[in-house]
């Protein structure tokens, strides 16, 4: 095997996916980030009966109106969101990832987190990250599956909706993501 192969490749991909990424991303600023998650929040609760249902018991809602994963082999993911109380912004986080693993492409997509108990609230604020899939439960809905919630059985941690997914990005990999408060 050539010296390119064993030593730099790896580093060329790395490097790739960075610039990939870096070009495909871009912070909003707090007026903007408000403004575009007040508006996908409002076409969830227009658009899906089962998140208009859990955004009346819910503690709060983080928005994500746009995630942007890229990458080839090494992929990244960015984007920042809006925490809802009673209907006004209280804190901003943002969600940042990487995976590495047989993948290539680029996607954009958004979700919006529904937390019903203040225990996971409390979690979200109490971590240096809160990492998906450790701590609270989060349940992700699609139509089929939001269609069988009754107010009766509203009984996890969190709720999320994912909407608005544009790109391809196919592949397996080993994935981690953190959503971090941020000051905007």
């Amino acid at each position: 095997m050539s010296l390119f192969s064993k030593k730099l490749a790896p580093l060329f991909l790395v490097v790739l996916s960075t610039l990939l990424f870096s070009t495909i991303c871009r912070a909003d600023s707090k007026a903007e980030l408000n403004q575009n998650a007040q508006q996908v929040l409002k076409k969830l609760l227009d658009t899906n009966e089962q998140a208009r249902e859990l955004s009346k018991k819910a503690v709060a809602i983080l928005v994500f109106p746009s995630i942007t994963k890229a990458g080839f082999m090494v992929a990244g993911q960015y984007g920042e969101g809006v925490l809802f109380k009673e209907g006004r912004p209280s804190a901003y986080f943002n969600n940042a990832g990487g995976s590495f693993g047989f993948q290539a492409g680029a996607q954009q997509y958004g979700y919006a987190m529904f937390f019903m108990k203040e225990s996971a609230l409390e979690a979200l604020y109490s971590t240096q990250g809160f990492e998906v899939g450790t701590g609270p439960s989060v349940v992700v809905l699609d139509q089929g599956a939001g269609t069988s919630l009754t107010s009766m059985n509203y009984q996890k941690d969190i709720y999320a909706f994912i909407f608005n997914q544009q790109g391809l990005m196919a592949g397996i990999g080993i994935q981690g993501n953190k959503i971090t408060q941020i000051s905007k």
